[in-house]
């Protein structure tokens, strides 16, 4: 007999934790390879662990609502083994444990609001990578520490002496780690990642209403956003009556032959990449010092789901696709979201992000940037409204399809005469919409 342990699975790029959601199964209980055994969620979206082997759950490591490092492991299974009842005395404890992060990125606060970036191929504990990411060293400072650990290995020991050497101010107790030795993992409740509030007595009629951990995401998600990126906001409108009279002609037939709607969401997607072909640091992001161009174009499409919240699934290489194949991609995605059938790769790598505010009716908005992209623009609702039209015979009153559209950008990279001439050139992508084209 053996026992096999099971690990927090990678979830995608830059997801470093996932929150227990519910135990499918429980010590005692037989499990085939491959049967799911847990529910987790990221940050970005819900999952399912199966097993990796066949057998008998031995232990469970973690408790519902911990959130766990990807690499720990969570539970172990024993292998060729009789099904038999298992019990449990004691409170389960985190186990100690330490992994390795190979060409991972960290992206964490600190105390300025500024959000570091660790890259590690050298073995650090999580303790001494909370540490890190706290006090912004950078990877080529935690690479030159000195460790005092097995095999030259950086301790905690060893990264506050050095802070402290470099005349850092914060104590060891303000990482509230006391209580965990070195290379241990740290298991944190999810509640954690919002601020607790003094209990308040609220007078008069009111209802409370506990945040889902969704809302929970999404507020911490935008404060951090806030902090991180000076925000600016520019508007324009854009006449849009050729583009919304062809899709009005095309509609049915383009669903008949491709077997798939069409919608404005594809057709605003296709203008916004032939603008960032023309102004690539829009499809960027900071790291420090640094400007990372994206040579590739990762859209991401704001979607609303049934219970009010929010996700943002990405169109990946997008630049790559024609008309028909982001209709596809666009309404695939929309429904997986609004099923709960979005996969954890499926929300990640966005280099810009579209949000449709039009859809409930809002004019216009000042959308919140989706770290750590640096712009994200945001289409109002299309309304027919008397404008000006200039021709060469003279000015005339005419009724057009009007929309707003508005770009939030950070100001740190993006400059206000970057920032609106990419914005007008979108706009003027949608006015001068070929009516005559094909799908």
């Amino acid at each position: 007999m053996a026992l096999v342990d099971l690990i927090m699975p990678k979830m995608g790029e830059s997801i470093m934790e996932a929150t227990i959601l519910k135990w499918l199964k429980q010590p005692g209980d037989a499990v085939k390879q491959d049967e799911t055994v847990l529910e987790i969620a990221t940050d970005k979206v819900d999952s399912e662990v199966p097993s990796t082997a066949e057998g008998v759950i031995e232990e469970i490591l973690f408790n519902v609502n911990d959130v766990v490092p990807i690499g720990t492991v969570i539970a172990r299974v024993r292998t060729n083994a009789e099904v038999k009842p298992v019990s449990i005395a004691t409170p389960i404890q985190p186990q100690a444990s330490a992994y390795k992060r190979e060409e991972e990125h960290v992206y964490s606060g600190n105390g300025n609001g500024k959000q570091s970036s660790i890259t590690a191929n050298r073995f650090y504990s999580p303790l001494v990578l909370n540490i890190a990411t706290s006090e912004g060293i950078s990877l080529s400072e935690l690479e030159k520490i000195p460790g005092s650990g097995n095999e030259g290995r950086v301790t905690k020991k060893d990264i506050l002496q050095y802070v402290s050497s470099k005349g850092g101010a914060k104590q060891e107790a303000s990482y509230k780690v006391q209580e965990y030795k070195a290379q241990e993992v740290p298991v944190i409740s999810r509640s954690s990642t919002i601020e607790q509030q003094p209990t308040i007595s609220y007078g008069g009629n009111v209802e409370i209403i506990e945040m889902d951990r969704m809302r929970k995401l999404i507020a911490d998600h935008m404060v951090r956003s806030k902090h991180t990126s000076p925000h600016v906001t520019s508007f324009t409108e854009a006449d849009v009556t050729n583009l919304v009279l062809w899709r009005e002609k095309v509609k049915k037939e383009f669903e008949q032959r491709e077997g798939t709607k069409i919608t404005f969401t594809p057709l605003f997607i296709e203008a916004v990449i032939r603008c960032i072909k023309k102004y690539p640091i829009i499809n960027s992001s900071v790291d420090g010092d640094k400007i990372i161009i994206k040579k590739d174009i990762h859209i991401g499409m704001a979607t609303a789901l049934p219970s009010g919240n929010l996700i943002v699934p990405v169109i990946k290489n997008a630049d790559q696709l024609n008309l028909v194949g982001l209709s596809k991609q666009v309404n695939g995605l929309a429904d997986n979201a609004r099923n709960n059938k979005l996969r954890p790769e499926d929300t990640q790598g966005g280099t810009f992000t579209l949000t449709n505010v039009g859809t409930f009716g809002s004019l216009m908005g000042t959308p919140i940037i989706n770290q750590p992209q640096v712009a994200i623009l945001a289409v109002g609702a299309i309304k027919k409204r008397p404008v000006v039209i200039e021709t060469s015979q003279g000015d005339s009153i005419a009724i057009r399809h009007m929309m707003y559209l508005s770009l939030s950008y950070d100001h740190r990279i993006v400059d206000g005469s970057i920032g609106a001439t990419f914005l007008t050139a979108v706009a003027n992508e949608l006015q001068n919409f070929n009516p005559q084209r094909d799908f």
